[in-house]
């Protein structure tokens, strides 16, 4: 089996990253928004706390980067070598939500989570030399 390039190895990592990053962002966002499912359903009753989620488009964006992640991860399986291409996107995944987190969701990301995601990310780097 030949194995994609660099170029295309990175692109598709990077492509399963940045989705996945935009799928936990935009769902973390939509429930915040949404509010306390328990108090909806107490309102509402299951079908309302249902309702509430399904009829959020920032809800669906992300279920709908999400899927696009699972199959861009599919994608590169095929084409990287899996101990690289899981470790790679895992940890540029945990350091994209940490600077989402950030940026987008007003999020109070420590020193200890900073240190913590460019180690993980130093970690890859060595695996894949």
């Amino acid at each position: 089996m030949t194995y994609a390039g660099p170029f295309e190895t990175w692109a598709t990592i990077l492509t399963v990253a940045a989705t996945a990053v935009a799928g936990d962002v935009l769902t973390a966002g939509a429930m915040r928004r949404i509010g306390d499912l328990d108090r909806i359903r107490a309102q509402a009753g299951l079908a309302g706390a249902v309702r509430a989620v399904v009829s959020s488009p920032m809800f669906l964006l992300g279920v709908l980067s999400m899927a696009l992640s699972f199959f861009s991860l599919l994608f590169t399986l095929s084409n990287v070598e899996l101990s690289l291409a899981a470790p790679a996107s895992a940890s540029l995944t945990f350091l994209g939500n940490a600077f989402a987190a950030k940026l987008f969701l007003k999020e109070n990301v420590d020193r200890r989570r900073w240190f913590a995601a460019i180690f993980v990310c130093a970690g890859v780097f060595l695996l894949s030399k």
